[in-house]
């Protein structure tokens, strides 16, 4: 660089219209990223109050595909905005957008044909949400990895496992779901006595006792239903009992009915099955 060219530039920064046209720069930038940040947050909730009213609405949708889509909608909001004001702030910055997006145009081609796997986790993340095949909360099977759905975006899935790992899975890579929280769960108690006691005793106190578990588990969706007796061994007697609950539910419930149902068969003076041990001795 010459002298005359330092010479020029140092004039240039001495001169008071170009700090003026800095700090309108600065101003211009600062505004349009404080105003991103609160499009973005009027913009989220907007949408979880939508959802909101949908939930308590006639025409509502399921609460875990709410939650699903908006939070789908608040990451897209995200991007939308952010990627407007990006584009200004290049504008401010003397940029040609005009020709920036265009030459990026043509970048973009180029790169598609070998992004595939991106377009395919895209259009399948699309799919699964808008067919519904499973939403934030629920329990869900993808191959040999089982846990709770985390997040769902348009590329990838977190799913957290019962132990507390997270797994991200690249839509395109989910093939085959199976979804334990869509119906309600079916269990089965098998309950053994002792071999002498009264059957008919028996079927009553936890007949009766079935009746009442109803007001006891919220989490139950119809009265568990007696069966009869499952099998009859040399030691035991035992009765099968049905049960439905709402989704991924059973675990707590059948603990807590077989609780009361020993208790209660205990009251009643029927005995469960003593322990036996039977040694064969084989022939000479």
């Amino acid at each position: 660089m010459t002298e005359k060219e330092i010479q020029e530039q140092v004039t240039k920064f001495q001169d008071q219209s170009t700090w003026l046209s800095l700090g309108e720069g600065l101003l211009k930038i600062i505004a349009i990223i404080v105003i991103a940040n609160i499009l973005i947050r009027l913009g989220k909730v907007a949408i979880h109050n939508m959802f909101k009213i949908r939930n308590i609405s006639p025409l509502s949708t399921s609460v875990r595909r709410g939650e699903t889509l908006s939070k789908l909608l608040d990451n897209i909001i995200s991007y939308v905005v952010y990627f407007i004001a990006f584009m200004m702030i290049l504008s401010v910055l003397g940029i040609d957008v005009k020709a920036l997006i265009a030459g990026a145009g043509v970048v973009g081609l180029a790169v598609g044909f070998g992004a595939q796997s991106l377009v395919k986790d895209v259009i399948s993340g699309f799919f699964i949400i808008f067919e519904d095949q499973f939403s934030v909360g629920d329990q869900i099977r993808v191959g040999l990895l089982e846990g709770t759905v985390e997040t769902i975006g348009l590329r990838t899935t977190k799913i957290k496992s019962g132990t507390g790992e997270v797994h991200i899975l690249p839509n395109g890579s989910i093939t085959q779901v199976t979804n334990f929280s869509l119906n309600n769960t079916v269990a089965t108690i098998d309950i053994a006595i002792s071999y002498g006691e009264d059957i008919d005793k028996a079927e009553n106190v936890i007949g009766e006792a079935l009746q009442n578990m109803t007001l006891k588990y919220e989490e139950l969706t119809k009265t568990p239903e007696l069966l009869g007796i499952q099998t009859i061994d040399p030691a035991e007697i035992v009765f099968r009992i049905v049960v439905e609950t709402l989704p991924m539910k059973q675990s707590g419930v059948t603990r807590g009915i077989r609780k009361d149902i020993k208790l209660l068969l205990d009251e009643n003076g029927i005995k469960a099955p003593d322990p036996r041990l039977y040694m064969y001795k084989s022939g000479s």
